[in-house]
């Protein structure tokens, strides 16, 4: 399984790729976390990208692995408009256009908005556009995911 710097390493050939090609994106979930000092681990790489980039993302991280078909039903929790894995030198990479849960019922659109991309982190030599810890707190609360939501919290109150 790849390290934290093998996926970072990752993280920055895609930066590149994406950035080249003008794609509006953001890191999310747990990496996001990582690189805010809210986690000490992550597992994969997740990118939120606006629908209209979802199919040059799709082109792009094809050319720089394979993508894993999803052979499982789809999570009725989600109602995500294009979600793909990719598999890169051994890391999973997923990618979110169009992100949405559903909660008791109810839709709640996630998908990436440019306003949300709250810090432009450096990485190398590339930029790393980042979400906000709080927007996914929301996310992790809606997603029933209370552990990553209160640890998100506490480091937030610090």
């Amino acid at each position: 399984m790849a390290g934290t710097q093998e996926k970072t390493q990752l993280l920055l050939r895609i930066a590149h790729r994406l950035n080249e090609a003008h794609v509006e994106w953001a890191l999310g979930a747990s990496m996001l976390l990582y690189f805010k000092g809210i986690t000490s681990e992550f597992h994969d790489i997740d990118l939120m990208v606006a629908d209209r980039d979802a199919e040059c993302v799709r082109t792009i991280l094809s050319e720089m692995g394979e993508s894993c078909p999803s052979d499982s039903i789809p999570n009725p929790m989600y109602r995500t408009k294009t979600f793909m894995e990719f598999l890169i030198d051994s890391v999973e990479v997923d990618v979110m256009a169009g992100f949405a849960i559903v909660k008791d019922g109810k839709v709640y659109d996630c998908a990436l908005r440019k306003e949300q991309i709250v810090e432009k982190m450096p990485l190398g030599e590339e930029v790393v556009p980042l979400q906000s810890p709080l927007l996914w707190c929301k996310y992790y609360r809606l997603m029933g995911r209370t552990e990553k939501a209160e640890m998100i919290e506490k480091a937030i109150e610090r």
